[in-house]
This record gives C-alpha cells, structure tokens and sequence, in this order.
C-alpha cells in the first residue's frame, strides 16, 4: 500500500490541465490508479483525481461509502474514470457543501453549485469505455473531480464565502439536519 501525500492549494501542479492518457496503460497508469486508490482510502475521501497526487494525467476516481453522516441510499462502487469527459449537464443545479483533500487537508468546506445530474464518458482500467449518468452526490463527485483535471478547485467557485465553515462546524450541521 503507498499513501501518496495530497498537493495542497498552493501548488502550481493543481492549476494545469492535466494532459490526456495515451496509447495502451504502461505500469505507470496503473501504479497512479493503485496510488490514486489507497490514497483515497486512507484519507476518507469520496474521490480523488491524478493531479492531486503529483500526476499530470486525466484520470480521477470515486466511491461513495456509507459513514455515519451518509446513508446507502448514496452509496456507489469505486470507478475509474481515465480521459473522462462530461457529455450532459443538468440545466437544473443543486447547492450544497463541498471539501477537498487538497484545501486544508479536507478541513475546509463551503456552498457550491452544480449541475443535478451529468452523463460522463471515460474509460476503466482495462480500457473499455463506459458511459455513466449520475445524480445526487456521484454527480457532484464526478463534477469535482473533473475541475481538478482543470486546473479548477472547488474554492474557484464558492457560491457564499460567508458559509464557508471547517470540517468540524461542517461534520456539525451534518449531524443536525440528519436528526430532523
């Protein structure tokens, strides 16, 4: 298992765009991704893109667990999505509380709006194309991870910097709104 350390905001490595995966997966591409995925893991995060780690590749992953603040009506499986792009985007947006790894060690949350639902095409890690419509969280999963392939953080577009709160004070209003 290898823990990659997670870029902060700061580093000029989260504003690139991140170049696309070419040709067949060297040992590289697959490293990233075990790299991407025990990195995830260990820091009970949802989702995590290359860049994050130092890899400028388009390559991001997600999986939704279940915890105590969410429920498995939320819950989906670990995909790979390598040269990802997003097809549709919902007219319809939803705002609602974002962190990232890569801002203040996931300390740091605040309102964003996204799109309600997307359809994302990319490939697996074997290489075969797959094509996704997600709503609901993944949607905004997907969203996310997709801005940091560029060069885009979640802080770029904060719909109220007045709401923005730490994890604790978010972890908080969680706990709140899920006993009403």
């Amino acid at each position: 298992m290898v823990i990659k350390d997670i870029i902060q905001a700061g580093n000029p490595l989260l504003r690139k765009k991140a170049k696309p995966v070419k040709g067949n997966f060297s040992q590289e591409i697959k490293q990233t991704i075990v790299d991407l995925i025990d990195t995830m893991n260990y820091s009970h995060l949802v989702g995590i893109a290359a860049p994050q780690i130092g890899k400028n590749l388009r390559i991001f992953i997600s999986e939704i667990k279940t915890t105590k603040y969410r429920d498995n009506s939320e819950k989906s499986g670990l995909t790979v999505y390598i040269n990802p792009k997003i097809l549709k985007s919902s007219s319809k947006k939803v705002t609602d509380y974002e962190g990232c790894g890569s801002v203040a060690y996931s300390k740091f949350f605040g309102p964003v709006e996204r799109a309600e639902q997307v359809v994302v095409e990319a490939k697996n890690q074997k290489g075969k194309k797959f094509r996704i419509k997600a709503s609901g969280l993944l949607a905004r999963v997907i969203q996310h991870e997709y801005d940091h392939l560029e060069g885009i953080l979640f802080t770029d577009k904060l719909t109220d910097w007045t709401k923005a709160m730490s994890s604790e004070e978010y972890i908080k209003m969680r706990s709140k709104n899920k006993d009403k």
